[in-house]
């Protein structure tokens, strides 16, 4: 009979299901190396980036390229070749930290390096994708428009032919890194085009003529990320600008098949650390005599996130052992978002009221944590449309239009 390994003499409270027993070693120092560099980087001047709307956005971006953090996922052109659950459990410390700065991340390897690696020619790999994974070049991922969000198929961005040339006109909206990018990886419709392939992926360095970026202001979510619209008005682009297989909703969808995945990791970092400051909050802070941790309904609350939490991780390491084994297919990954981001919405408005009026302070994070994920529950797929993948896998009826 196989001896069962020693039982861990405590509980950890973060971590009541010892999930990491289910990590390797090597899992675990990944783990451990990217919480200290973003906690190194980030978590002192975090709250204050977001009260004032900024954050050093290139100076983070060379930083974590340096520790291999751009594109670790992806393979050779100098990015660092790790597995999903490497990249998985790197977004939950990034975004434990805020989620803009896991957004910062993935844009910039999920997207924008992850379209050129999926989709790119050899010569737009080799020029662009070593010098992204070093941080040295920013870029962003155009594809959704102020009229067209979840449904980009419609989308007004037109490519048309010009000679050799391609001449790109349109808009696209809520563009994450897009006023700092170097690059720009943009979707363009080339129907009305002769011999057009429908939408068409298009690499576009930022300095080219009639190329226009505005960053977005007045945001109560994401503040501590760089957001912006993209204006392309008469962009003309060499014909080797273009990805030169890939054509209609597929390049694009998958582009964001890669983001998702990477956030339905790291909104559980946001609910890890809005968890853990309300069960030390709890056991602090003393009403009627006893700390509040003494009372059976905090603790009722504390009992309910922790659960969720807990499966929330174990969701998101069952998607990240099969991505890594066999792939996923698209409503593996919307069941991972529309599950964990709407839990760990939960955790930190439940947070917030263990925190009473302390929970809107700035000086805890609990209330940025929840207004960021309003956020994330609408960007890369609306939990609605996400509902919607669902639906048709369970039905085999589509329900879009």
């Amino acid at each position: 009979m196989k001896t069962a390994p020693p039982r861990k003499a405590s509980a950890d409270p973060l971590d009541l299901v010892d999930l990491d027993a289910m990590l390797s070693e090597e899992e675990k120092d990944v783990r451990a190396m990217v919480r200290k560099v973003s906690a190194d980087l980030c978590a002192a001047d975090i709250a204050q980036w977001y009260e004032e709307g900024t954050v050093p956005a290139r100076e983070l971006a060379a930083e974590f390229g340096r520790h291999g953090l751009l594109g670790m996922h992806l393979e050779g052109y100098g990015c660092a070749g790790m597995s999903s659950v490497d990249y998985g459990l790197a977004c939950v410390e990034l975004e434990a930290i805020d989620s803009g700065i896991r957004s910062l991340v993935s844009v910039q390897g999920s997207l924008a390096m992850g379209a050129i690696h999926m989709f790119g020619s050899e010569e737009q790999k080799e020029q662009w994708l070593p010098r992204m994974a070093a941080g040295e070049v920013v870029g962003c991922f155009g594809l959704t428009e102020p009229d067209h969000g979840s449904d980009p198929a419609s989308m007004s961005t037109r490519a048309r032919r010009d000679g050799d040339d391609w001449v790109l006109t349109g808009r696209k909206m809520w563009i994450t890194n897009g006023s700092i990018a170097d690059v720009a990886v943009v979707w363009a419709n080339t129907t009305d085009e002769p011999g057009g392939r429908g939408i068409r992926g298009f690499v576009v360095p930022t300095d080219t003529p009639g190329f226009g970026a505005h960053e977005i202001k007045h945001k109560l979510s994401l503040r501590a990320s760089v957001t912006a619209e993209l204006t392309l008005d008469g962009v003309r682009l060499p014909a080797d600008a273009v990805f030169p297989e890939v054509t209609g909703l597929k390049g694009p969808l998958s582009c964001l098949s890669e983001a998702r995945y990477g956030i339905l990791w790291g909104a559980l970092g946001a609910a890890r650390t809005c968890l853990e400051s309300a069960r030390r909050y709890s056991v602090e802070r003393t009403q009627f005599g006893k700390p509040l941790a003494a009372f059976q309904l905090t603790q009722g609350k504390l009992a309910a996130m922790s659960t969720e939490l807990q499966l929330g991780l174990l969701l998101a390491l069952h998607l990240g052992r099969l991505k890594d084994s066999v792939g996923l297919r698209p409503e593996q990954v919307s069941v991972g978002k529309y599950n964990n981001i709407a839990k760990a919405i939960e955790i930190c408005r439940t947070s917030r009221t263990i925190l009473g009026a302390n929970g809107i302070s700035g000086e805890f994070p609990v209330m940025r944590h929840a207004n960021n994920l309003e956020s994330v529950l609408t960007y890369e797929g609306t939990v609605e449309m996400h509902a919607l993948v669902i639906g048709q896998a369970l039905t085999g009826v589509p329900a879009f239009r």
